[in-house]
């Protein structure tokens, strides 16, 4: 049987944190190892840590505030060496089949190649009555993973070759974990796996960090917002995977990371990049904003 180590970050989330950890260990056909760290919880989710732990059912540490990605990261490098690797939101609520449909996936691949799964997640409401839900098709291309930030990291698992790289390397500029994993898992050849079906109830609440079920009018105020802003996270965020990464890239990946980065400080790479195929995706609204951020060269 597979060991998966499911690698939980808390902060204040006692109020759906039981029902999360009893889906995650009713899980079936695999052999689960839950660590989870606190992020500073000063809610009753200590005590329902310690309650399971009394029970040998998870182990779990508490450390500085270091917010939800460095926090998942932290967790990725601490964890003991498994088979695999799963990342757990405290309020999801998993299907019992989420981590063994995963296995089957990732099984057909050795031991020493890169690779990671992920799938469509399903938004739904507190008490996890299904909502409507963005529906992800991604090209799963390595150019799109420049332009494209949808990947959520409750749906993936990686293997542990793709482990030792993403820990090999501490992360400097602050972007999401899971968008940080899956650039590096495309920009070094990794078979990325993407499931159509969902098999993580993803709740939407006030305390989100990340959320599913967003109105037109969010959506859209966000999307204006990263067009506006001065922070160009993909272009600071890729170009770290590029000084970080660049060894283990093949040839074409470091070719399309080149003119991405490159067309910040040059016209002539910056018309590659807005007319060239590779870096399209399959989110029409997120391609024609990013070529409109490529434009005015605020990427």
């Amino acid at each position: 049987m597979y060991t998966i180590s499911v690698l939980m970050s808390t902060y204040n989330g006692g109020r759906y944190l039981k029902q999360q950890i009893d889906s995650i260990l009713q899980q079936e056909g695999v052999e689960v190892h839950l660590l989870v760290r606190d992020d500073g919880s000063t809610d009753n989710t200590l005590d329902i840590l310690n309650s399971y732990a009394q029970k040998g059912l998870l182990r779990w540490y508490q450390g500085e505030n270091l917010k939800s990605a460095r926090s998942f990261l932290k967790l990725l490098q601490d964890s003991k060496k498994c088979d695999y690797y799963a990342f757990a939101d405290q309020d999801d609520y998993w299907e019992v089949n989420k981590l063994r449909v995963a296995v089957e996936h990732l099984q057909d691949y050795k031991e020493d190649t890169y690779a990671l799964y992920l799938a469509q997640p399903q938004a739904a409401d507190q008490d996890l009555n299904p909502l409507p839900t963005t529906q992800f098709k991604p090209l799963n291309t390595f150019g799109e993973s420049l332009v494209y930030r949808f990947a959520m990291g409750c749906t993936m698992v990686l293997n542990n070759k793709l482990r030792e790289v993403i820990i090999s390397y501490e992360q400097q500029y602050p972007c999401m974990h899971d968008v940080w994993i899956y650039t590096i898992a495309h920009a070094i050849g990794s078979k990325v796996i993407w499931d159509n079906q969902p098999h993580t109830l993803n709740r939407q609440h006030g305390n989100n960090v990340v959320g599913l079920g967003e109105g037109i009018c969010k959506k859209w105020s966000a999307r204006l917002k990263r067009l506006c802003n001065k922070e160009e996270e993909r272009y600071h965020q890729n170009s770290e995977i590029r000084e970080a990464f660049r060894h283990l890239m093949p040839l074409e990946n470091k070719d399309t990371i080149d003119t991405f980065v490159q067309a910040k400080h040059s016209l002539s790479d910056r018309f590659k990049l807005i007319l060239s195929p590779k870096y399209h995706c399959s989110n029409s609204t997120t391609y024609t904003l990013f070529l409109l951020s490529a434009i005015l060269n605020r990427f």
